[in-house]
C-alpha cells in the first residue's frame, strides 16, 4: 500500500519502468462510421443466379483531402472480396480507385456531401462471407468491414428484389432516377419512408402489397396495403410509406407479396433507423439522451426536460436546450451537440465495464473535459494496481484513475474542482 502511495504523490516525477505512453491526438478524431454499405439482392439476367449490389458510401468528412492548385483532393481505394460461407475460398473480388476533386475547404467536413460507389456481382443462392474495405491513400488508414450475408434465389415466381431505400428522386429525359440512401438513416418524420423495388412474375397480375414498420421484430408500428398490377417479366415499383410520430431507434420495415387468395408468395426485410434533423445520428434513444445530460446541463434544465408529459413535449424541451448551446443558432448543425454526443459514444466504446462508458469515473472525465493532451498508462508495474494519467496541458491538470479491483474497473482517485467541473467544448 506504502509504495502506491508513493507512486500517487511523485507521479509527476516518477514514472514506472512498464509505463506505456500514448499520443491521444487520434482520440479527438469523430468516431462516426468510415464508410457505409449496403447489400441488395436482385434478379440477374443469367439463369441461376442472382444479382448482388453492393453500395459503398464514404462521407467526405472521413476522407484525408490534399491541396492541389486550386482544389482539394482525396483519394482511396476500395475493395470488396466475396467468399464462400467456410470465409476461405475467394468467389470473386473487385478492387478499385476513387478520387474526390472540390473546389471549397468547407465542401471537404460538409456532413451532406459523400461519394457512393457500386459494383454488382452475379453469384449462386446461398451464404456468402464478404469483406468490403476502403483504404486512404494519404494517410494509409485502412478502414474494414465484414459480414455474412445470404443470396436469396428470386426465380420462383412471382418474387421480389429486395428494399432500397431513396435518398433522392429525380427524372432525366423523362426517365425516374434515384439516388440509394445507403446508410438507412430516414427523417421519417419529413419524408415518410421512400422505397424502391423489383417485382418479378411470369404473367401479367394484380398482387396485394402489406407493408408493416415495426421496432423489433413484434411492435408492430404502422400496417399499409396496396394493390399493384404486375406486368409480365420485371415491374419496378416506388412507393413511401407516410407516418408520423416515429420515433428515434431502430425499426424494421418488411414486405409481403400476396396473392388472390391471400397466400404469401415472398417476403423482404429491411433495417433503418429513424433520425431527426439536427440530432446526431448517434442518438436512438430519447430518455438516454436526456439523462446523459447530466454532465452538461443544470439539474434544474435536466429536470425541466425529465418532466414533459409528452414524447413530442420532451423532444421540443430537449432540443431547445440545445439551441442555447448552439455557437451559431441559425445553423440547423450543432457543432457542441454534436461533440457532447461523439465523446459520449467514444466513451461507451472505450470504458464501459459493467455499466457503459459514459456512467464511468473516466467516462465523466472524457466527456466533460474532452480528449486528454496524453495519457500515462501504467497496466503493469511491480507491487502496484493499474492505473492511469491522464494530462490536460491548458488545465495544468492531471487526473489519476486506479484499478483497485484488477478487472479494468478505474475509479478517479484525484478531485475535480473549480472549471474542470464545467463542461469544456
Amino acid at each position: 500500500m506504502k509504495i502506491i502511495l508513493l507512486i500517487i504523490l511523485f507521479i509527476t516525477s516518477v514514472q514506472g519502468a512498464f509505463a506505456q505512453f500514448e499520443d491521444v491526438n487520434k482520440e479527438r478524431e469523430n468516431i462516426r462510421p468510415k464508410y457505409y454499405q449496403d447489400f441488395l439482392n436482385f434478379q440477374s439476367s443469367k439463369p441461376g443466379m442472382t444479382r448482388l449490389d453492393i453500395f459503398i458510401e464514404v462521407p467526405y468528412s472521413a476522407m484525408h483531402f490534399v491541396k492541389t492548385g486550386d482544389n482539394f483532393q482525396s483519394e482511396y481505394s476500395v475493395s470488396i472480396s466475396i467468399f464462400a460461407e467456410d470465409k476461405e475460398k475467394l468467389i470473386e473480388e473487385k478492387i478499385w480507385d476513387e478520387k474526390i476533386n472540390v473546389n471549397d475547404f468547407h465542401q471537404t467536413s460538409a456532413g451532406s456531401n459523400y461519394n457512393i460507389s457500386i459494383k454488382s456481382f452475379d453469384l449462386k443462392p446461398d451464404k456468402y462471407f464478404i469483406r468490403t474495405a476502403v483504404d486512404d491513400k494519404d494517410t494509409k488508414k485502412s478502414y474494414v468491414s465484414t459480414n455474412m450475408y445470404t443470396i436469396r434465389d428470386l426465380y420462383a415466381l412471382p418474387n421480389i428484389s429486395d428494399l432500397m431505400f431513396i435518398a433522392k428522386e429525380t427524372v432525366v429525359a423523362g426517365s425516374r432516377k434515384i439516388l440509394p440512401n445507403v446508410t438507412r438513416q430516414l427523417n421519417v418524420q419529413k419524408e415518410g419512408i421512400p422505397l424502391f423495388f423489383e417485382v418479378y412474375s411470369n404473367v401479367p397480375q394484380k398482387l396485394k402489397m402489406e407493408f408493416v414498420v415495426s421496432e423489433g421484430e413484434k411492435k408492430i408500428i404502422l400496417a399499409d396495403t396496396v394493390y399493384k398490377d404486375i406486368d409480365s417479366g420485371k415491374t419496378k415499383v416506388f412507393h413511401n410509406i407516410q407516418m408520423q410520430g416515429l420515433g428515434l431507434g431502430n425499426y424494421l420495415v418488411s414486405l409481403k407479396l400476396l396473392d388472390a387468395g391471400n397466400k404469401v408468395i415472398a417476403v423482404t426485410i429491411k433495417s433503418f433507423s429513424s433520425r431527426w434533423v439536427g440530432v446526431p445520428s448517434v442518438i436512438t434513444d430519447l430518455d438516454k439522451a436526456v439523462a446523459q445530460l447530466v454532465y452538461i446541463a443544470t439539474t434544474s434544465e435536466k429536470n425541466y426536460i425529465e418532466e414533459a408529459t409528452t414524447k413530442d413535449e420532451k423532444l421540443k424541451r430537449y432540443m431547445a436546450f440545445w439551441k442555447k448551446k448552439s455557437p451559431n443558432p441559425a445553423d440547423e448543425n450543432n457543432a457542441v451537440f454534436d461533440e457532447y454526443y461523439r465523446r459520449i459514444n467514444y466513451a461507451n466504446a472505450n470504458f464501459s465495464h459493467y455499466v457503459e462508458g459514459w456512467r464511468t469515473d473516466r467516462g465523466m472525465v472524457y466527456i466533460t473535459l474532452g480528449p486528454p493532451n496524453n495519457i500515462d498508462r501504467h497496466p503493469f508495474d511491480l507491487d502496484a494496481k493499474p492505473y492511469e494519467i491522464w494530462e490536460y496541458y491548458d488545465l495544468n491538470r492531471q487526473f489519476v484513475f486506479m484499478d483497485e479491483t484488477g478487472f479494468g474497473e478505474y475509479r478517479l482517485i484525484t478531485p475535480m474542482y473549480g472549471d474542470t467541473m464545467r463542461y469544456r467544448y
